[in-house]
């Protein structure tokens, strides 16, 4: 496979630095940005990645200079995006049994009526504390 834009590829972390790892694709060296290791906040990249670790890239970029910015966070939900969903379609499953909708329903009406009534109090609570001067 040829580094393109947009590729995605399997390759081998050679080297790590504080600002990301330097990852071996294809016999070349791209960069994977420490920002671009996790799709959380990366403190220490030396918690996600250890030299030789084999990853899925993602090639973001290739410049005239032959410079490889590479993603492993995108390469990772690029797999979780392309993974088909699978729906149970079942229609018994999917049923509610009126009288469970009853339950629920009446539940929520306690509990909105409930919140009213907490809301009413708060309002009168708070406007007690105060007096008009004139």
């Amino acid at each position: 496979m040829t580094l393109k834009a947009g590729n995605i590829i399997e390759g081998t972390v050679i080297n790590i630095t504080n600002f990301g790892a330097f990852v071996d694709v294809e016999g070349k060296t791209g960069l994977v940005h420490i920002s671009e290791v996790a799709d959380t906040f990366v403190k220490d990249i030396r918690e996600h990645l250890k030299e030789k670790d084999k990853v899925k890239v993602k090639v973001i970029s290739v410049d005239d200079n032959g410079k490889i910015s590479l993603s492993i966070k995108q390469a990772i939900q690029h797999q979780k995006s392309s993974k088909p969903v699978e729906i149970d379609w079942s229609a018994d499953k999917n049923k509610q049994n009126p009288s469970d909708f009853e339950d629920i329903m009446s539940r929520f009406l306690k509990d909105s009526e409930e919140r009213q009534q907490d809301v009413k109090k708060h309002q009168e609570a708070k406007g007690r504390g105060y007096s008009r001067r004139g």
